[in-house]
């Protein structure tokens, strides 16, 4: 009998099963068809997007900017998707970022929460991923006033004219290391202004170890393996023995070398204050400030080793970038390098260097700054931002907790405003009346869009602009000479990832005609 009753009942609860079973598979298809209803009436046009997987099985591993370039000409300059249940908002164009960044800047200023960064590797204070808030301005009041203040400003040119003349000695010396001494150039300006410390060599310089090892671990921990604990937040939670928390262990060795960068640097700096011997910079202003009665409090040390150690990795990768990507370019376009040194010679003769009272009677120099903007933009996906309420544009719904992702590459890939965009072609902006020269000025996308505008930009620019026209001064660039004797083919190409490195290449880099070391000033390197 209870054989008999188990084998009727046996077939019964599997048909309950199936019952329930098709129910929900019913129940989740018709949500999600509601849902994509929804997404589909109410925000901006993208991709369909999947049942739990949304849109990011659709977004390539590599150079994602050239796949939502393209997939502007279907959905045009606003492209809506879900990374499995987190919104995003890709922004192709300048006047959407303009309309949405800028002028509606009180609701899209915050950052999304990045765990990865802010709890298993702990690079906190970060004024680059901070929340929009009173430690956000705090952070950003005192970077502005070491990098937009014009009496600051003025105090760096003769660092800035000092580590130019070491740089074109360098390039002289061995041209063939041009990579490591732009890269030295620009960590100096950084490490100088920061911490009040020369560098002299970046393979046994200290200070350049500790924020190199924190920077570059960083970016290698930001795999697209270890970014899904952004999405999935419980994985920050499994044992680091286990299989596949091979993201937490790497995360934590970076921690550690973030906390050498913050902790190292600063206890120097107050080391040399107590032995009035420190050097002016920003840590020494910062200490100065902030000290009650010869007392720091654990806050604003703790504030003050984050500001410090967030500018050597905010600045110098993106700055070098720019300079490397303008010798290719001109290796690559030898009658554009002639055209500005003929400018150069126009204006300055071959009596001396130029410098910076010289940069408004060398305008065409400062367009071919421009285009290297244009051409390879540094970071070319701006960091993303965070819209803290729901929000109506152009007749669409975007949900708050959105995370906007300015497409900085595509923006310079506009036609329309930049015909043929893989042209390297200075004189476009000569084309341009004054007016739309200075609203489409590559400078205005690159460092950022409203609150988040890099306070730094000002400091970077000069520094990119005396290496660039002192290098054009002196030096010629040509294609390096292969065992024919023959100039080698080049062909650029640029690194996919956060920042738009060229590739290595080689060149010759050589003194013009008529040009000697002796135009050079000898200056004081101590």
């Amino acid at each position: 009998m209870a054989y008999t009753a188990l084998g009727i009942m046996f077939p019964f609860g599997i048909a309950c099963i199936s019952i329930i079973f098709t129910i929900t598979i019913f129940g989740i298809r018709r949500w999600w068809a509601v849902q994509c209803y929804e997404y589909d009436r109410l925000n901006p046009p993208g991709p369909r997007p999947l049942p739990f997987l949304g849109n990011i099985h659709q977004v390539p591993m590599d150079y994602q900017y050239k796949a939502f370039t393209e997939w502007s000409k279907v959905f045009g300059d606003l492209i809506f998707l879900r990374l499995f249940r987190k919104a995003a908002l890709i922004i192709n164009s300048t006047q959407a970022a303009q309309d949405l960044l800028e002028k509606r800047g009180a609701k899209y200023s915050d950052r999304p929460y990045f765990i990865l960064f802010s709890e298993l590797i702990q690079f906190e204070p970060n004024v680059t991923i901070m929340p929009y808030g009173d430690q956000w301005r705090l952070h950003r009041k005192w970077i502005q006033a070491s990098f937009q203040d014009r009496a600051a400003l003025q105090s760096y040119e003769p660092i800035q004219a000092r580590e130019t003349n070491r740089l074109l000695r360098a390039l002289i010396e061995s041209p063939g290391d041009f990579t490591a001494h732009l890269k030295r150039y620009v960590a100096t300006l950084m490490m100088e202004i920061t911490y009040g410390h020369t560098v002299t060599n970046l393979d046994d310089d200290e200070f350049i170890q500790l924020a190199d090892r924190a920077v570059s671990g960083t970016v290698e921990a930001g795999s697209p393996a270890a970014a899904l604990v952004d999405f999935f937040p419980l994985l920050k939670h499994i044992p680091t023995w286990m299989p596949g928390a091979g993201f937490k262990r790497k995360a934590f060795e970076v921690r550690e070398y973030v906390r050498q960068l913050q902790n190292v640097p600063f206890a120097k700096v107050r080391n040399a204050m107590a032995a009035g011997i420190a050097k002016p910079s920003l840590l020494r202003t910062l200490i100065q400030d902030s000290n009650v009665d010869g007392f720091l409090s654990p806050d604003d040390e703790y504030n003050i080793k984050g500001a410090g150690s967030v500018i050597y990795g905010a600045g110098t990768d993106t700055t070098v970038t720019v300079l490397i990507s303008f010798v290719l370019a001109m290796v690559l376009h030898p009658d554009i390098c002639q055209k500005a040194q003929a400018e150069l010679d126009r204006v300055l003769g071959n009596g001396r260097l130029p410098e910076l009272i010289d940069r408004d009677s060398l305008p065409y120099i400062d367009c071919v700054l421009k285009e290297v903007y244009r051409w390879n933009p540094p970071v070319p996906l701006c960091l993303p931002h965070k819209l803290t309420q729901d929000d109506e544009y152009r007749g669409f719904h975007i949900p708050g907790q959105t995370m906007i992702i300015p497409n900085i590459w595509g923006m310079t890939r506009d036609v329309e405003t930049y015909p043929e965009p893989e042209t390297f072609y200075p004189e476009r902006f000569e084309e341009m009346d004054k007016l739309d020269a200075d609203a489409n000025d590559p400078r205005n996308l690159v460092f950022g869009f409203g609150r988040r505008l890099c306070p730094g930009r000002q400091f970077g620019d000069t520094s990119v602009w005396l290496a660039v026209a002192n290098m054009l001064a002196i030096f010629e660039f040509r294609k390096a000479v292969n065992s024919a004797n023959e100039e080698a083919e080049l062909i650029p190409s640029f690194v996919s990832g956060t920042i738009s490195h060229p590739r290595p290449f080689s060149c010759n880099i050589r003194l013009r005609p008529g040009r000697t070391a002796d135009l050079i000033p000898v200056m004081d390197y101590d």
